[in-house]
C-alpha cells in the first residue's frame, strides 16, 4: 500500500494505491469486465487488471471509497477481489493461492480425464456395449456437472449481469451438445418416426471439457513461470536475523521486527537482511541479484550493503538503515510488480476487441446453426448444433488476453534479473525505437566519484581552508563533496551566512563580513573576481589534461584553484561502441569546460559532445533532437538531470537503487553499468517482437478457426471440424502463446 499526493483538477489530494488478487477470471473478457467495474466505482482514479498475473492495481481516494467497497463492487459483478499487502508476506500469500489454484485445476483435469476416456472410446470406436448411450450419459455427467461445474456457474453469474466471457462460450457449447444428446437418448422415437437417427454427442461434450481443463492446467503452470522473477526476488530475504546488543551478545529475531539503527551480524554465506552500512569488519558481497553484475564487491567500514545480497567469506556487523518496504529490494519488487501489471498501448486495442469478442462469436455460432438448419438437408439441424458448439468452443479470447501481458511479464522479469528496471509497459515498448542516446558525463560515463587531484593556493591558511570546507559542505553537488572529502575537517564548525547555490556555476556565502565564492570560471567572471596569471596558467594546464577546475575566491580576488578528476568507467567505451554498432547516435553533455569534455569524449569513443551545458540546456538539447524526428533516450543520475530526463522519450537513471533515480526515470540501471543501455534497448525489441508474434498467431487462430468450425469448407471439400479437436485447439492456442513468451526468460 502506498500513499501519495497527486494533483487532480488543480487540487492536491492524498490517494492510495493497492494491489489486489483477482479470482474467477478465465479470459481477457473477464479482465475487461473487472476493470470496467473498478473504474466505474466512485472514488477510483485509475485501475488496471492483468489477466496473466491475476492481479489488479487500483489508485483511489481513501476519503471517498475504501478497498472493501471496491472489492464488493467486483464481487457483485461475479468475480472476487482479495486485498494484498506489499512485502514478503504478500508474496508468500500470493504464491500459496497460486499453488492452491494449480492443485484444484490438476484435480479437476485428472478427474475429468478418468471419466471422459471411456466416453470417448464408446462414442468413437465400434464397441458393442449394451445401453452404450446410457453409459455415456452417466459418465459424461460428472465431467460437466462436477469437474467442469465452474464453467456453468461463472457463465450464469455473467448472464445475471448481462455480460459474457469464455465460460459462457464453453458452457453454452458443451451444454448444448449434452442436452441435445440427453434428449436423443430419452426420446429416440422422435427421430425414428421421421426416418432419422438421433445421434448423441456425449463424447464431444466430455472430451471438450477435459481438453479445456487440461489446457488451463498447463496454462496456469506456464503463467507461473512468467512471474518467476518476483518469486526469486522475494526469496532473497532471510526470515530471521542476528541482532547484537551493546554487550556484543547475539540473538535471533524475525526479519519484520528489525528496527532502524540496530546492529546486525552477517556471517559467511548469509543473505543481508536489510539496507544499511558496514560498522565493523569486511567481506566481499555478491550483489548480482540486485545489479546483474557477477563479480563480488568489496565491503568495509561505512560501505553500503543492500537487502537480499549474499555475503561471501568474511563476517561483519552492519547498522540497519532502511527496513521493510523501504529497502532497495522492496522497491525493486514493487517496481517490477507495477511494471508487470501495467499495460502496453497495444493492449488497450486488444481489450476493446476482447470486450466485443464473445458476443460476436455467439452471433456467428447462431448464424452457423441457422444456415445448417436451412440448407443442411435431413441432418442439417443436428449438424448445425454441432457447428454451433464447435464455433463456441474453438473461439479463444484467452490467447488474445495472454498475448501481451505474458510477454511483458517475462520481459520485465528478464530485465530485473539483469539489473534493468523498467517502470511500465509503455516504456518497454518505446525503448526499442530509440535512435539517439544522450549521456550525462559525471556518474554515467565516469564513475561519479570525483576527487581532488591538483591544488594551488596563493593564500594558504587554516582559516581560509575552513571557510572553503564550510562553504562546500553546504552544497549538494558531487564536486563540492570531493572538496569536502579532501580538506581536513575543522575542529570548530564554521557558520556560512546567506549561502546561495548558483545552478551550473557554483556557490557563494558570507563569513567574517566577507563574501566567498567557490565554483567555475563563469562564476568568477560574473562577480568581477580578479584571477592572477599564475592561477590561470595552472588552471589552463590542468584543463588541457581533462581536469575539472574549481576556483576559490574572497571578495574580488581568487586565492586558490583546485583540480578535480573523475575516472572514466572501464565499461563505457564498450557501451558506446555497442550503441554505435546498433546505428544509434551517442552524445555527451557536460557542464565541464571544453578541454575536459573533449578528453573524456575521446576516451569514451564519443564523436559528438557539448561542454558548458547547464541543466536547462540539457533539456533544450533533448528537445532539439526530438524536433528533428529522433526518439531520444537521456541517461543521467536522476537528480541534476531531472529536466532532461523528463523531456526525453525514454529516461534512464544510473545508480544502485537510488530512491530519487527510481522516482524520476522510467528505466533504472541498478549497477550503473552503461553497457546495460544497449541491453535495455535489445530487451525492448525482443519483448515487442514477442508481443507481435503472440497477437499475430492469436488473431490468425481465431480468423481461421471460427470459419472452419462453422463449416465453410463443407460445401467444397466435405470437411467438418470435430468439436473435440476444437476443444484441443483452444487449449493449445493459449499454451503456445504463453510458451512463446517464456522464451524471453531464457538467456
Amino acid at each position: 500500500m502506498a500513499f501519495q499526493k497527486n494533483s487532480i483538477r488543480g487540487y492536491d489530494v492524498i490517494t492510495e494505491k493497492r494491489f489486489f488478487a483477482v479470482s474467477q477470471m478465465h479470459c481477457a473478457a473477464c479482465a475487461v469486465n473487472v476493470e470496467k467495474t473498478i473504474l466505474a466505482t466512485e472514488g477510483v482514479i485509475t485501475g488496471s487488471v492483468n489477466f496473466a498475473s491475476g492481479t489488479a492495481v487500483v489508485e483511489y481516494l481513501p476519503e471517498v471509497v475504501t478497498a472493501e467497497d471496491i472489492g464488493n463492487a467486483v464481487r457483485h459483478s461475479g468475480y472476487d477481489l482479495i486485498q494484498e499487502e506489499e512485502g514478503q508476506e504478500a508474496g508468500q500469500a500470493g504464491e500459496k493461492r497460486r499453488k492452491q489454484s494449480y492443485l484444484l485445476r490438476k484435480r479437476d483435469a485428472i478427474g475429468a480425464g478418468i471419466f471422459a476416456l471411456p466416453v470417448f472410446i464408446l462414442g468413437m470406436f465400434p464397441v458393442n456395449v449394451p445401453h452404450a448411450e446410457i453409459w455415456m450419459w452417466a459418465l459424461s455427467t460428472p465431467v460437466l456437472m462436477w469437474f467442469g461445474r465452474h464453467f456453468f456457474i461463472n457463465a450464469w453469474k455473467q448472464a445475471r449481469h448481462f455480460s459474457a466471457n469464455m465460460d459462457t462460450l464453453v458452457a453454452v457449447g458443451t451444454g448444448t451438445a449434452y442436452l441435445f444428446s440427453a434428449f436423443n437418448t430419452v426420446f429416440s422415437d422422435y427421430w425414428e418416426v421421421r426416418g432419422l437417427h438421433g445421434h448423441v454427442y456425449f463424447e464431444a461434450a466430455a472430451v471438450i471439457i477435459f481438453f479445456i481443463l487440461l489446457g488451463k492446467l498447463l496454462e496456469e503452470r506456464a503463467k507461473g513461470k512468467t512471474s518467476a522473477a518476483i518469486k526469486k526476488l522475494m526469496a532473497f530475504q532471510p526470515l530471521v536475523v542476528n541482532v547484537m546488543d551493546d554487550s556484543g551478545n547475539t540473538t535471533q529475531k524475525p526479519l519484520e521486527k528489525v528496527k532502524i539503527n540496530e546492529i546486525l551480524l552477517v556471517r559467511p554465506g548469509e543473505k543481508i537482511p536489510v539496507d544499511g552500512v558496514v560498522s565493523r569488519g569486511s567481506s566481499y558481497v555478491d550483489e548480482s541479484m540486485l545489479t546483474g553484475e557477477p563479480v563480488p564487491v568489496r565491503k568495509e567500514n561505512d560501505s553500503k550493503v543492500y537487502a537480499g545480497t549474499i555475503n561471501q567469506k568474511g563476517s561483519f556487523r552492519m547498522k540497519a538503515q532502511r527496513i521493510g518496504g523501504e529497502t532497495t529490494l522492496a522497491q525493486i519488487i514493487r517496481l517490477v510488480r507495477q511494471a508487470q501489471d501495467s499495460k502496453a498501448p497495444v493492449q488497450k486495442t486488444v481489450d476493446k476487441i476482447a470486450a466485443v469478442f464473445v458476443p460476436i462469436v455467439i452471433l456467428i455460432a447462431v448464424m452457423a446453426l441457422g444456415a445448417w438448419t436451412l440448407w443442411g438437408g435431413e441432418h442439417g439441424f443436428a449438424q448445425g448444433l454441432m457447428s454451433f458448439a464447435t464455433v463456441l468452443v474453438i473461439a479463444c479470447p484467452c490467447a488474445l488476453g495472454l498475448a501481451t501481458p505474458t510477454a511483458i511479464m517475462a520481459g520485465m522479469g528478464r530485465g530485473a534479473g539483469n539489473g534493468i528496471l523498467v517502470k511500465d509497459a509503455e516504456t518497454l515498448e518505446m525503448t526499442k525505437n530509440v535512435n539517439v542516446v544522450v549521456l550525462d558525463k559525471t556518474g554515467t560515463i565516469t564513475v561519479g566519484e570525483p576527487s581532488v587531484t591538483h591544488e594551488h593556493w596563493e593564500e594558504e591558511t587554516q582559516q581560509v581552508k575552513q571557510v572553503l570546507y564550510a562553504l562546500e559542505n553546504e552544497s549538494e553537488h558531487p564536486l563540492a563533496q570531493a572538496v569536502v572529502n579532501h580538506l581536513p575537517k575543522p575542529g570548530v564548525e564554521m557558520t556560512i551566512h546567506n549561502f546561495t547555490s548558483i545552478t551550473g556555476k557554483g556557490v557563494k556565502g558570507e563569513s567574517d563580513g566577507q563574501t566567498w565564492y567557490a565554483g567555475n570560471q563563469k562564476l568568477m567572471e560574473d562577480n568581477q573576481v580578479h584571477i592572477t596569471q599564475s592561477l590561470m596558467n595552472r588552471a589552463e594546464q590542468w584543463m588541457e589534461q581533462g581536469v575539472t577546475v574549481i576556483w576559490f575566491a574572497r571578495s574580488q580576488k581568487a586565492i586558490a584553484v583546485l583540480g578535480i578528476s573523475d575516472r572514466i568507467r572501464e565499461s563505457t567505451p564498450r557501451a558506446v561502441h555497442q550503441l554505435q554498432e546498433m546505428g544509434i547516435q551517442v552524445y555527451m553533455l557536460t557542464g565541464d569546460n571544453e578541454d575536459t569534455a573533449r578528453i573524456v569524449a575521446e576516451q569514451a569513443g564519443i564523436k559528438h559532445y557539448k561542454a558548458h551545458v547547464l541543466p536547462e540546456g540539457k533539456a533544450m538539447f533533448v528537445k532539439h533532437m526530438q524536433q528533428q524526428g529522433n526518439v531520444v533516450a537521456m541517461v543521467g543520475d536522476g537528480i541534476n538531470d531531472s529536466a532532461a530526463l523528463a523531456q526525453a522519450d525514454v529516461s534512464m537513471a544510473m545508480g544502485k537503487g537510488s530512491h530519487i533515480a527510481m522516482d524520476v526515470a522510467r528505466v533504472t540501471i541498478v549497477s550503473s553499468n552503461p553497457e546495460k543501455i544497449a541491453q535495455a534497448i535489445n530487451l525492448s525489441a525482443k519483448t515487442s517482437a514477442t508481443v507481435r508474434q503472440n497477437l499475430f498467431w492469436a488473431f490468425v487462430y481465431n480468423v481461421m478457426g471460427i470459419p472452419l468450425a462453422a463449416g465453410v469448407l463443407y460445401p467444397f471439400t466435405g470437411f467438418l471440424l470435430n468439436p473435440m479437436l476444437a476443444g484441443l485447439a483452444m487449449a493449445l492456442s493459449s499454451i503456445s502463446v504463453v510458451g512463446n513468451s517464456l522464451r524471453l526468460t531464457k538467456p
